[in-house]
């Protein structure tokens, strides 16, 4: 019995590694950037600015929206982590991207890549109103030109990345037929811009007198240029928000509270709070800026809880 025992356990075939698709599936999962998801949040902005978040078909179309450009960016992430395998081996954080460990064999990163950019605008052009389908094809477009030689112009390539968050906030009015205010479109376009450059600032300032940057920008910006921008586009943006939080668009006001305009004192301090981690160098992803600081997370549930109740005209 004991020689039984002992042939069965050396009969066993040895624990193997999980199989490799598993593996690249992994990858890709991770490649495609998870935690970057929540930009794609902003599609809901213009419908929940003009109070239709909650009307007839919009979560629905919504939902289909956040997929489209969830399927779009997940695309141009894995062509731009493919074509740049070789320089980020020599970044110290992205040398752990699926790609550039070796994790996604790169020509498996770019055929997922191709068809997930060919899928997404084919259910566009099937699914969606025409406008919404030509304002996807050009985001796709343009996040692909960045990804190839955008992003090495100065000053475009701020206005790409910036452009990229705008078209996710006109794609949800779009959608739902819903007017855009050009207040709105000032204020989410220098809102964008105030945090992609605060994120440059950052970059610029933390690897400073180090090798191997894989954003050659960075090199030829000065941290005093950026801090210019993002400092012009908060100034900006707040104008833009007070003009449009004191636009009334003809209707009378017959809540408890002007909501509206005391939401500009939320929207200022989130801006100033914002500033701090952008005037230290510690502004990197705006997602994990939120996250990461109690006070701004708090100040953000302030304001959309008064411009929910604008809305509400409560």
């Amino acid at each position: 019995m004991a020689d039984t025992a002992v042939l069965r356990q050396h009969a066993r075939p040895p624990r193997s590694a999980p199989p490799r698709a598993r593996r690249i599936l992994g990858g890709l999962v991770r490649a495609a950037r998870p935690r970057q998801w929540v930009k794609n949040v902003l599609v809901v902005a213009a419908p929940a600015a003009a109070g239709e978040l909650f009307s007839r078909h919009a979560p629905a179309r919504l939902a289909l929206l956040f997929a489209l450009f969830t399927a779009c960016a997940a695309a141009v992430y894995l062509v731009n982590d493919a074509r740049d395998a070789d320089a980020d081996r020599a970044h110290p954080v992205k040398r752990h991207r699926p790609v550039a460990a070796g994790q996604v064999p790169v020509p498996v990163a770019y055929a997922v890549g191709g068809v997930l950019g060919v899928l997404a605008p084919a259910a566009a052009a099937w699914l969606c109103p025409p406008a919404v389908c030509v304002l996807l094809i050009a985001y796709l477009g343009m996040q692909l030109a960045y990804c190839l030689c955008l992003k090495h112009v100065l000053v475009v390539d701020l206005a790409v990345v910036t452009t990229g968050f705008l078209m996710r906030a006109t794609a949800g009015g779009l959608a739902l037929g819903i007017p855009l205010s050009r207040w709105f479109l000032i204020t989410t376009g220098f809102g964008a811009l105030f945090m992609v450059a605060a994120k440059r600032y950052s970059e610029a300032v933390q690897m400073a007198g180090e090798n191997g940057a894989t954003r050659a920008l960075l090199t030829e910006y000065t941290t005093g240029y950026l801090r210019f921008v993002w400092q012009l586009a908060a100034g900006v943006a707040v104008l833009g928000y007070c003009l449009w939080a004191l636009e009334e668009g003809g209707v009378p006001h017959t809540g408890v509270l002007p909501w509206r305009q005391l939401s500009v004192v939320a929207f200022v301090l989130a801006i100033l709070r914002y500033a701090v981690f952008a005037d230290r160098g510690t502004a990197g992803e705006p997602e994990d800026v939120v996250l990461r600081d109690r006070a701004l997370a708090l100040i953000g549930a302030v304001w959309l809880a008064m411009y929910g109740l604008a809305v509400a005209d409560w």
